[in-house]
This record gives structure tokens, C-alpha cells and sequence, in this order.
């Protein structure tokens, strides 16, 4: 678990606690509700293997830190094979290997999804996922981002709509800037997006900090 918090409100907060004659030490000093406050998690919106909503989620990882922000990553990919039937309804709380997850998307405050364009709307497996977290509580009156990936023309744009019913119904604020990057392949070479789609990102960064 990462507690992020700007660098710069560190500092300042740690000068302020020395000019009042107190100890401080960097990394330290914000009262632990402010430290929570600024967590921020990516999910990777898929659990195929290789994918390339997680070289997404991973250059959004880069960008945030460029940012002076730091954030954990969700793998799908990571999650028990078997946590649909072992970690959803009766069963909640009760997987060994999938409390993690649920723990860490209690304890963030902000989410970004990564989520590709399955069939005309997201994967399964993240349907499964936000239905195994704690409700209400995992994602009433948190904030999320979300990014649109598709082959096609479309972006994900059904996919991203139909989550964000999802959120509303869950009481999560969505951030209404939602990049829909089409024909990814066409704009990702290796681990790097065209300068178009990264900027995008970039600027959903900047509105999410500030969200």
C-alpha cells in the first residue's frame, strides 16, 4: 500500500512542524486522513495476458509520477481464477488471495480504469471485480477516471458509458473527461502512444488531481 501525497506539501509541512520547534521527518508528516485522501490506484481493465490496456495503465503510472504522484496498479490478470465462485456474494471476505484487492480499492480514494472494448462494453472479469469489492462503501463518494481503448473507431465509448452508469449507481463521482483512444494499435509503438493520444492522457491526469 503506497499513502501518495505531493512531495512539495511534504516539505512545506515538515517546515512548518520544525518552525514550531517540533521534529519531522520527510515522508512523514501529513496526518494519516491527508495521506488517504491521495491515494490513487489504476485498474487494468482486463486479465488477458499481455494486454494492451496494461501498457496503458502503465504509461498512466509514468505520467502521474512525472507529476510528482504516485499510484498502485491493478492486474487483473493477478486475480484468483477461481474468485468469481469463491470471493462474490455469500463468499465476500472469505478469499485469502482476493482481500488484498479489496483492501486496496477501499483504501483509494481516487481510481483510474483502463478499459478496452469488449463485444460493445468492457470485460466481464471487471464486472465480476467491482462486484466482488465491500457495498457501499468501496466506491460511495470516491472519485474515478476512466480511458476508452478500442481497435475499431469506436473508443470503448458504449463500454465507458455503461460503466459509468455502474459508478453513478454506486455513488462515485466520474470525472466527465474520458479519453477514447481508437485504433490503440495504429497509436502505440512498443510502450510508447502517439504524442495525440498521450497528451490526452495527460491532460486527464491534470483534471483528476485537481478533481
Amino acid at each position: 500500500m503506497i499513502w501518495v501525497v505531493p512531495k512539495y506539501i511534504d516539505q512545506l509541512f515538515c517546515l512548518l512542524s520544525k518552525a514550531k520547534g517540533k521534529n519531522c521527518k520527510f515522508g512523514f508528516n501529513l496526518p494519516l486522513n491527508y495521506y488517504a485522501y491521495y491515494m490513487i490506484t489504476i485498474i487494468s481493465g482486463t486479465n488477458r495476458r499481455n494486454s494492451v490496456s496494461k501498457k496503458i495503465a502503465h504509461i498512466y503510472q509514468s505520467i502521474l509520477r512525472d507529476k510528482g504522484q504516485e499510484a498502485e496498479v491493478i492486474y487483473l490478470e493477478d486475480l484468483p481464477t477461481d474468485f468469481v465462485t469463491t470471493a462474490l456474494y455469500e463468499n465476500a471476505g472469505k478469499n485469502k488471495l482476493f482481500n488484498p484487492f479489496r483492501e486496496l480499492i477501499m483504501q483509494s480514494q481516487k481510481m483510474i480504469f483502463v478499459v478496452p472494448e469488449y463485444n460493445g462494453s468492457f470485460p466481464g472479469v471487471l464486472k465480476a471485480f467491482i462486484d466482488g469489492m465491500k457495498y457501499p462503501d468501496a466506491f460511495r463518494g470516491k472519485k474515478a477516471a476512466l480511458v476508452g481503448l478500442s481497435s475499431g473507431i469506436q473508443g470503448a465509448g458504449l463500454a465507458l458509458s455503461h460503466l459509468t452508469d455502474i459508478f453513478n449507481y454506486c455513488g462515485m463521482h466520474v470525472l466527465a473527461q474520458k479519453p477514447k483512444l481508437y485504433h490503440i494499435e495504429k497509436n502505440l509503438t512498443e510502450n510508447k502512444l502517439s504524442t495525440l493520444y498521450h497528451g490526452l492522457l495527460e491532460e486527464q491526469v491534470d483534471a483528476l488531481l485537481t478533481f
